[in-house]
């Protein structure tokens, strides 16, 4: 879904369980126990951005960009076949709350998705340059990927944090 944020013309705005690599700002918005991993390249300007829902695929392969697994596969071969190399990509991790109550034997999803997300950065030996995951409060997320890249973070009680 494209969109106009922060009076950006070429901005693209994803939606739940989708992808997209490029050097266009990118962003998504309403994220509760979803994920966003950036993906970002500094040395080309080049970033992916994934909105992931479930941390397993379990062998789901229709909508890449909706799990954990096949979102980070599919953000880092698109990025590889643009040029990139895994030693020049850094991740940006946001996400992950707890909008709900659970009891102690319910799965809590948001900590599942911030949980796996993280393994796989680590077995891909890609560093988390930013973290902002957990709590009980939604977030939306704009990214530019130029330079060293802009991000904003969006919190559902109307704080925005700017790096």
């Amino acid at each position: 879904m494209e969109n106009n944020f922060f009076g950006e013309e070429t901005a693209i705005i994803l939606g739940l369980g989708e992808l997209r690599v490029g050097k266009c700002p990118m962003g998504t918005i309403g994220l509760g126990s979803c994920i966003a991993l950036i993906l970002h390249d500094q040395r080309r300007s080049l970033a992916g951005l994934a909105h992931i829902m479930l941390p397993e695929s379990r062998g789901v392969t229709d909508r890449p960009g909706k799990f954990a697994d096949t979102a980070m596969c599919a953000l880092l071969e698109e990025m590889v076949e643009l040029g990139s190399t895994k030693s020049s990509i850094t991740a940006i991790v946001v996400g992950g709350a707890s909008m709900f109550e659970f009891s102690a034997n319910s799965l809590n999803i948001g900590e599942r998705n911030a949980a796996v997300v993280k393994e796989l950065l680590q077995e891909q030996g890609i560093r988390i340059e930013h973290e902002e995951t957990g709590g009980k409060i939604g977030r939306s997320v704009y990214y530019w990927p130029e330079g060293k890249g802009r991000l904003i973070i969006k919190r559902a009680d109307g704080t925005c944090i700017a790096l």
